[in-house]
């Protein structure tokens, strides 16, 4: 299979990576889990690990058909790009870079805005931290608005399935900072988002919560102030436990209790407009 393949199939990339992901799985298991050398709220417990595995596999669906189709949609509605970018080395580079500035404002919106926060909760809500946690994601980014964060650059001028594929790449290299084997990569930590960094991001610590948004870079948390070095150790979940591994209720719990919320007695139109965009309640 050749690169120009993949490029045209963006989606087998992370079915290429599947091996090395359940190798490390395999490894954080054996080597990390049963030789004692993890904490307990590392362990793989495998309703949870099951869980995971069905997460990523509805989300990978939903989130391919719906961003190839907007993208491509856009494309067919309005058919204008300011630039016609030829892909190069440079201009991969500078995809990367600009995708990677993308995810964090969708990140950081994920986390501010409740309609999307209910979609990115399911991956928060794990009070474990291991490399499976990287696969608990939500079917329902599409309708939260994930890809809107994406159009930008197909308007700049980036190919849609370049585009796509800097996108799952980007998810891709996600998936190393989901463990606690790995204490500190030194300089590193300056630069990149690492699984220091983003033990922190998955913190219900009070000083941990809504910080450290990076997806490969580090830098936009240091631009941006939602920066926070990992000191005490990480409480995983969220302050409102979901307490199941079924997918669909992992999936739609935070959706429910936002329909009651918007379902209330007594509310105008404007504080139901409110509670959709304002920040999740705790």
């Amino acid at each position: 299979m050749t690169i120009t393949t993949i490029i045209d199939n963006p989606e087998w990339l992370l079915m290429l990576l599947a091996p090395l992901f359940i190798a490390l799985m395999l490894a954080e298991y054996w080597l990390g889990q049963r030789g004692g050398r993890l904490p307990d709220n590392s362990a793989y417990h495998w309703p949870e690990v099951v869980c995971n595995f069905t997460l990523a596999g509805m989300h990978q669906l939903a989130d391919l058909v719906t961003g190839l189709l907007i993208v491509q949609l856009y494309l067919w509605l309005f058919g204008w790009r300011w630039f016609e970018i030829e892909m190069s080395i440079g201009n991969f580079l500078l995809l990367l870079v600009l995708q990677d500035f993308c995810y964090y404002w969708f990140h950081r919106a994920s986390h501010r805005v409740r309609w999307m926060w209910a979609a990115h909760v399911t991956h928060h809500s794990s009070e474990r931290m291991n490399f499976s946690t990287a696969f608990r994601q939500s079917l329902m980014y599409p309708i939260a608005g994930m890809w809107l964060f994406w159009v930008p650059l197909v308007i700049i001028g980036f190919e849609p399935k370049w585009v796509v594929f800097a996108v799952l790449l980007n998810l891709g290299l996600q998936f190393f900072v989901h463990t606690q084997w790995i204490r500190s990569l030194g300089w590193l930590e300056w630069v990149f988002n690492t699984p220091s960094h983003h033990r922190v991001h998955h913190g219900h610590n009070p000083q941990y919560i809504d910080k450290n948004y990076a997806g490969v870079l580090i830098i936009w948390d240091k631009l941006f102030a939602t920066f926070e070095p990992e000191v005490e150790p990480v409480r995983y979940g969220v302050t409102k436990p979901v307490n199941s591994f079924n997918p669909l209720v992992v999936t739609f719990s935070e959706w429910q209790r936002l329909l009651l919320d918007l379902r209330a007695k007594g509310l105008t139109w404007p504080q139901r407009l409110r509670l959709l965009f304002a920040p999740p309640r705790d």
